[in-house]
């Protein structure tokens, strides 16, 4: 069977085969909204509305496969930023812990500066792997 499609522009296209149908889909010319007409049928109707079409429009909400990607927090880069930055909670903010982020600033400058050493402690223990082992979605810390 041969059908006809009306594209974006407006204009009609085909007739063309149900194999080169399925090749305008996955190729994105056409989507279940696009309106199309089998070669006998006198009405135009959603090619979602096609049974044929089917697995060819089902192929298009499966999104690709992307190469995972390591998005886990570095221990080392972590472990530096509280040794040098750690009176300004910079090291959990890499982390995603901002609610202690922000409590190390205000403990920081309501001690004159002193509150620092909290952070400067916690950077030497995240590198020396006895604290803060995880980031604040539960993703260990990857090594150096």
């Amino acid at each position: 069977m041969n059908y006809r499609m009306i594209g974006v522009d407006g204009r009609q296209y085909g007739p063309v085969s149900e194999t080169q149908m399925a090749d305008w889909i996955a190729q994105g010319r056409a989507n279940g909204q696009t309106l199309a007409q089998a070669e006998a049928a006198a009405d135009w109707k959603p090619l979602s509305q096609f049974p044929e079409f089917g697995e060819a429009l089902a192929a298009l909400l499966v999104p690709p496969r992307v190469a995972s990607q390591d998005r886990r927090k570095s221990r080392l880069a972590a472990g530096v930023l509280g040794i040098v930055l750690g009176g300004l909670g910079v090291h959990r903010f890499y982390l995603g812990y901002v609610g202690i982020g922000i409590a190390q600033i205000v403990v920081t400058l309501c001690t004159a500066g002193v509150g620092a050493l909290w952070g400067f402690i916690e950077g030497i223990l995240i590198l020396v792997g006895s604290t803060i082992t995880t980031d604040y979605e539960g993703n260990p810390l990857k090594d150096p």
